[in-house]
């Protein structure tokens, strides 16, 4: 792919077709969308002007500037009935010559969002992110304030890039009786939806996904917990508790 780059923003070509949708129609719809990293943890879309509605787009007049995108026009999106405030930005005079001629969407303001013909959740799906899910026969065992919560041999480990190794225990090897179930729910574009336990009263310390996606339906109905909020001892051997977004 075509890489272009102007301070920590990173922008590439992707040759998937991309959807996103508002008020049951697609506003924009591509097969020459670019991945612009914004961020360094992953990418959003910017699409062709000319793959967008024609009446979709509205300036609102305002604007807002960004360092290495340059001057930013405001629009609010509407498709319909359905209208999304200040949900668009184009850069027609960006210094980062490969984004003008492009618009950015709000991820969260539009309805839907579709790789080819697959919905994706939270954010795209950056192509240098792999998810390795793998059995292992090690003995994991997890301690939350001195308390036995977890023991197993039967772990699967997911291998995330730019994520702690996480252990996935099968619920028999899990002391429910010492899980409450939260009504906190977390999206992946690569694992799907995990629902919550606190865990010896410590809030939403563990994790499960009951359908992930297929990518990473080897989890599905295992628990995790957060390496970096409690102990994990691998083979008697207490693991370091990693420093993340998530400490």
């Amino acid at each position: 792919m075509d890489t272009a780059a102007r301070g920590r923003v990173r922008v590439e070509r992707t040759a998937k077709r991309v959807r996103a949708y508002l008020g049951g129609r697609a506003v924009a719809d591509t097969t020459a969308a670019l991945l612009v990293w914004e961020v360094p943890y992953y990418p959003t879309y910017y699409f062709p002007l000319a793959d967008v509605e024609e009446s979709a787009l509205k300036a609102t007049g305002a604007t807002t500037h960004s360092p290495s995108r340059g001057e930013g026009v405001v629009h609010t999106v509407t498709s319909g009935a359905a209208e999304a405030p200040d949900a668009a930005l184009t850069y027609p005079d960006s210094p980062l010559e490969e984004i003008r001629g492009h618009v950015r969407f709000e991820w969260d303001a539009m309805d839907a969002w579709f790789e080819e013909d697959e919905e994706v959740y939270v954010h795209p799906r950056d192509p240098y992110t792999r998810v390795d899910i793998l059995p292992t026969s090690r003995h994991v065992r997890v301690e939350v304030d001195g308390v036995t919560v977890a023991d197993s041999r039967g772990a699967r480990v997911l291998f995330e890039t730019g994520l702690p190794a996480r252990y996935y225990l099968p619920k028999t090897d899990v002391r429910l009786d010492l899980l409450e179930r939260t009504d906190t729910v977390t999206h992946c574009p690569y694992k799907g939806t995990a629902e919550y336990w606190s865990v010896n009263g410590r809030k939403d310390l563990a994790w499960s996904y009951r359908t992930p996606l297929p990518e990473s339906e080897r989890i599905a109905g295992l628990v995790a917990f957060y390496n970096e909020k409690l102990d994990i001892y691998v083979d008697g051997e207490l693991q370091e508790r990693p420093r993340t977004k998530f400490s």
